[in-house]
């Protein structure tokens, strides 16, 4: 129970950067969402040293593992829209499925060009 503050505390953080991302974006016309531009500067922030990883590691390790829940209100919210699903669902569906693919299989490779690149003398099997 002693990690509780530490937690709620790297919370406030992280929300913090969030909202700064939403202030950035609107105050200087950005066309990308406050919520994108904060998560940019947490990386530059961790990137650069300026954020440890270890300052904020267990508030975010929370709120990953409780990530599922956040999801909630857009399944209640896209309860409205029962009709546009009903009409272009299957599309919808191909599109999620197709775009979820190609983001894995890119992700892949990435993760495959890094774990070569990190250990050059040992041989990898070529990404298919």
């Amino acid at each position: 129970m002693r990690h509780a503050p530490i937690a709620i505390l790297q919370i406030l953080v992280l929300i913090t950067l969030n909202q700064i991302g939403y202030i950035f974006a609107e105050r200087l016309h950005l066309p990308l969402p406050g919520n994108l531009v904060g998560m940019l500067l947490l990386l530059a922030l961790l990137a650069s040293g300026v954020v440890r990883l270890s300052w904020i590691e267990s508030g975010a390790s929370l709120l990953l593992g409780h990530l599922a829940f956040f999801f909630v209100p857009i399944a209640v919210g896209l309860m409205a829209f029962a009709d546009v699903l009903q009409r272009d669902g299957l599309t919808w569906l191909v599109t999620l499925v197709l775009a979820a693919g190609v983001g894995i299989w890119a992700a892949g490779l990435v993760t495959q060009a890094f774990a070569l690149r990190a250990r050059p003398d040992e041989s990898m099997p070529a990404p298919s």
